[in-house]
């Protein structure tokens, strides 16, 4: 038979199960709470935020002569389990949830100070050793730690979401090297435009992508600011003076980051712009790969009743009903995270907008949308670049075909022939559907030799200066 200890609280007693390191308020939440199926425990970097948060507390709390030698020693050893991973079973509960994370708040205190006991040789539950509330959870609040905790956590994800971002990058630029040579028809409005090489349009993907690590930087730099020693709504309650700084230089100190307090923390404590910022910038960065994305299925559409431009790597059949169907399914994919990641930026959004007097209490589920974008993108971004990127071939004399059959190198004798001749020539070879390069010559307006050295594949693709007398 299962084994209980009581625990209680405001409320009354609740039935624990005896080996629990979490304790009744904790439990409260999983019975409140049954949301999503957003866990806690599924978030280490925001385990990993919490444990500093706690250890910032109990390094201030200790200098200030708070707690003991003793309790200071245990709750930062549980906090050192914590972020290596020890102690996630210990946090079940669903990230959605009213209060504003008292309940996570909670959870982390119930453990820290649980585990902790056994540190020191008692039992589960015997608080008066170590209480969650007036040792663990010392000089804050839930209004403060939790936030913190949430920013330090979306720091180490926005470090970890570069390094799969740059993958990414690194294979598009390697594809822009591999296909450099291999001239094609650029589009605009999805009709023929004027030549490109293939590996400019991979070379682009890579630049657009590139672009945007220093929108993500620029808005992760905002979680580096804190509130602790906020209290509950920014005042400073039930904290000694110095603790804010001492808390702040102590989480510096641990990270290595370049930690700092809010210079108003009453501002600071309803103010959760850095997640709307962040969630904004993620949302940036969705919209470009979804772009990237669709423009793979469309250069790789066919295979030979569409563009077919490229080969993505075959990963499934395609279909139930049409046999030899393949589907671009990893850009599909990709594409569907995107618009996840926007859909929670406006979650964010919205909530972010929620927050009423003194505190947001829409956090919890800015928090979660946070988490999750940043995690399906990387995820997203692995799978995009190991099961299509990497893989993609060229068809370089389909590439060829349709530049020899396309209207749109009429541009590249513009500067030559003049927009009033190159419009006949465009006009004349739609009409009869022959190629531009036989109606310029037929009409005598430039030599074979004048022709064929404006339209080099070397001499489309970038500016350049020719020495062939304009036509006007």
């Amino acid at each position: 038979m299962t084994k209980y200890r009581i625990g209680s609280d405001l409320i009354g007693e609740k039935q624990i199960p005896a080996d629990a390191l979490y304790d009744v308020q904790t439990l409260r939440c999983l019975e409140n709470f049954n949301i999503s199926h957003f866990h806690l425990n599924e978030y280490p970097d925001y385990l990993k935020g919490l444990a500093i948060t706690k250890m910032g507390a109990a390094e201030a709390n200790h200098k200030q002569g708070l707690i003991t030698d003793e309790v200071y020693s245990a709750i930062m050893q549980a906090c050192r389990e914590i972020c290596e991973g020890k102690l996630a079973e210990a946090f079940p509960i669903d990230m959605i949830q009213g209060g504003a994370g008292t309940s996570t708040n909670m959870n982390a205190n119930e453990v820290i100070a649980n585990r902790a006991l056994q540190i020191m040789g008692y039992e589960l539950g015997d608080f008066k050793h170590c209480w969650p509330n007036d040792d663990v959870n010392r000089s804050q609040s839930t209004n403060d730690a939790y936030p913190t905790a949430a920013h330090l956590g979306l720091y180490f994800t926005h470090l970890e979401l570069k390094k799969h971002l740059e993958e990414l990058i690194k294979s598009f630029r390697a594809k822009s090297r591999e296909f450099a040579g291999i001239l094609k028809m650029g589009r605009t409005q999805l009709e023929d435009a004027v030549p490109m090489s293939l590996g400019q349009t991979f070379g682009g993907f890579a630049s657009i992508l590139e672009d945007e690590i220093k929108h993500l930087d620029e808005a992760a730099a905002d979680f580096l600011t804190i509130n602790m020693g906020a209290t509950a709504i920014g005042t400073g309650i039930c904290s000694e003076p110095g603790y804010a700084e001492l808390c702040t230089k102590a989480i510096a100190d641990i990270t290595g980051w370049d930690v700092k307090l809010s210079a108003d923390l009453v501002g600071a404590t309803s103010d959760t712009s850095c997640l709307v910022g962040y969630s904004a910038a993620m949302k940036r960065l969705a919209v470009k790969a979804s772009k990237i994305s669709n423009d793979l299925r469309l250069l790789a559409s066919g295979p030979r009743c569409g563009l077919g431009e490229i080969n993505l790597p075959e990963k499934q059949p395609g279909s139930s009903i049409m046999p030899g169907k393949v589907n671009p399914v990893i850009p599909e994919v990709m594409t569907q995270i995107c618009y996840k990641v926007m859909g929670n930026d406006v979650c964010v959004t919205m909530s972010g907008e929620a927050a009423q007097m003194e505190l947001n209490a829409m956090e919890p589920v800015m928090i979660q949308c946070c988490f999750e974008s940043a995690e399906i993108l990387m995820n997203g971004f692995d799978t995009l670049r190991v099961n299509c990127v990497d893989g993609i071939t060229a068809n370089a004399d389909k590439c060829e075909a349709y530049i020899k059959n396309s209207i749109g190198i009429v541009t590249a004798l513009n500067p030559i022939i003049g927009y009033k001749h190159s419009t006949k020539i465009a006009k004349k070879a739609k009409e009869t559907g022959r190629g531009v390069y036989d109606l310029v010559l037929e009409e005598g307006i430039l030599s074979k030799e004048e022709l064929d050295e404006i339209l080099k594949p070397e001499n489309m693709i970038k500016p350049v200066k020719l020495n062939i007398k304009p036509r006007k």
